[in-house]
C-alpha cells in the first residue's frame, strides 16, 4: 500500500498582506481536509532588485507592468506573524508550512521549527539557499517549474551533499505558468524523474480545475501542492490560477477517492463481486433433453447464468464424455 498522499493548500501571498485574511485561508484549508497550509516568506529587499520586472502572468494578473519589488513588498509577513500563523495552524489541527526566497527568511523559519521546507521551483538553482536547507536537516520538498533533468540531478546533489538523505526529499513535477496549459503539463515527467533520481514524487498543479492533480494521485504522486484563494476576482499575482474553497474541497475528496480506489494492487474477487458471482457468471447446461448414457456433445451442451454449475472453462472436459442421468432443458450439468 503506497503512503497516504500529502496535500498542500498554497495560500502562497493570496492573503494580499492581511493577516486576518491569512487566518481566514488557515480557516478554508483546514476545513477543505488539506493536511498542510503553505505560505511564501521573503523580505523584499533579498528577493529582488529594485527594478527586476514582473513575470508575464504577473502583468496579466495584475494589470500592471513596473517591477516586483513594489507588488511584493505589500505581501510581506513580518516573524511575529508567522508565529501568529502557526499557533492558529495547531489550535486547527493543520500544518504550517512556507517557503522562504532568502536566507533570512529560511533561518527565521528553521528558529521557528517548522516541519519541513520547500523550495519553490525560481529556486532550483539557488545554490546557497539549496545547501543551507540541507544544513538544517529537515525534509525538503523541491518544484522542479522551468527545469530540465539535468538540474534536477544538480539540485539533488547539492541538497544531498549538503547532508540530507534522499529518503527526506520530495521532488515535484511542476510547470511555471499561471494558468499552465493542459498541452504543456506534460505529468508523465513526474515519472521519469522517479525513474531516474529515484525520489519520493509529488505533483505542483498550475492548471484550471482539479482534474490533473487527481490525474497525479493516479500515476502515483506523495504529494500534491495546488494554489487556492478565498476569492478569484481579489487583486494580486496568483489569484486567478487558483481554486476557491468550494473547489479546493472537491479536489481533496477526489483525491482520497482515488487512494482508496487505487488499492493494492492484487487482482482478486472483492466481497461486493462475490455476492455477484452466481448471479453473473455462466454454467454448463442441458441445451434440451439429454437422457443417461448419452455423449455430452457441442450440440446438446449451452452455456447460461446462473454459475452454480460447472464452470465453462471445463467445457473441453466435458464435451465427449457421457451422461449418468437424464438430463431436462436448462438443467445444469
Amino acid at each position: 500500500m503506497k503512503k497516504r498522499v500529502m496535500i498542500i493548500a498554497e495560500a502562497g501571498v493570496n492573503h494580499n498582506g492581511s493577516l486576518e485574511r491569512a487566518f481566514r485561508m488557515i480557516d478554508a484549508a483546514a476545513s477543505a481536509g488539506a493536511d498542510i497550509i503553505k505560505f511564501q516568506s521573503f523580505k523584499t529587499e533579498k528577493l529582488v532588485t529594485a527594478d527586476a520586472p514582473k513575470a508575464a502572468y504577473q502583468q496579466s494578473n495584475t494589470g500592471e507592468t513596473g517591477s516586483q519589488f513594489g507588488m511584493l513588498k505589500k505581501l510581506e509577513l513580518a516573524e511575529d506573524a508567522h508565529v501568529l500563523l502557526m499557533n492558529y495552524c495547531r489550535e486547527k489541527g493543520i500544518t504550517f508550512m512556507s517557503t522562504p526566497f532568502d536566507a533570512d527568511s529560511a533561518g527565521m523559519l528553521n528558529r521557528l521549527e517548522v516541519e519541513m521546507f520547500k523550495v519553490g521551483s525560481g529556486d532550483l538553482t539557488n545554490l546557497p539557499l539549496l545547501r543551507q536547507l540541507a544544513g538544517f536537516g529537515k525534509p525538503v520538498i523541491l518544484s522542479t517549474g522551468m527545469a530540465d533533468m539535468d538540474e534536477i540531478g544538480k539540485a539533488l546533489e547539492v541538497v544531498i551533499k549538503g547532508g540530507l538523505p534522499k529518503e527526506k526529499i520530495t521532488v515535484l513535477h511542476a510547470n511555471t505558468d499561471y494558468p499552465t496549459p493542459y498541452s504543456d503539463v506534460n505529468l508523465t515527467a513526474m515519472l521519469a524523474i522517479k525513474r531516474k533520481f529515484g525520489v519520493t514524487i509529488g505533483y505542483s498543479d498550475h492548471t484550471d480545475g482539479i482534474e490533473v492533480p487527481v490525474a497525479a494521485v493516479a500515476l502515483g504522486a506523495q504529494v500534491i501542492e495546488k494554489h487556492f484563494t478565498l476569492d478569484r476576482n481579489l487583486e494580486g499575482p496568483d489569484h486567478k490560477a487558483s481554486l476557491e474553497p468550494a473547489e479546493l474541497t472537491a479536489m481533496v475528496r477526489s483525491i482520497r477517492n482515488i487512494e482508496i480506489a487505487l488499492g493494492n494492487g492484487k487482482k482478486i474477487p472483492s466481497a461486493g463481486e462475490r455476492k455477484n458471482m452466481a448471479a453473473a457468471r455462466k454454467s454448463i447446461v442441458a441445451a434440451g433433453t439429454i437422457y443417461k448414457g448419452e455423449l455430452f456433445t457441442e450440440e446438446n451442451l449451452t452455456v447460461k447464468r446462473p454459475g452454480t454449475g460447472i464452470c465453462p472453462l471445463r467445457w473441453d472436459q466435458i464435451i465427449g464424455t457421457f451422461a449418468l442421468r437424464d438430463y431436462r432443458k436448462d438443467e445444469l450439468i
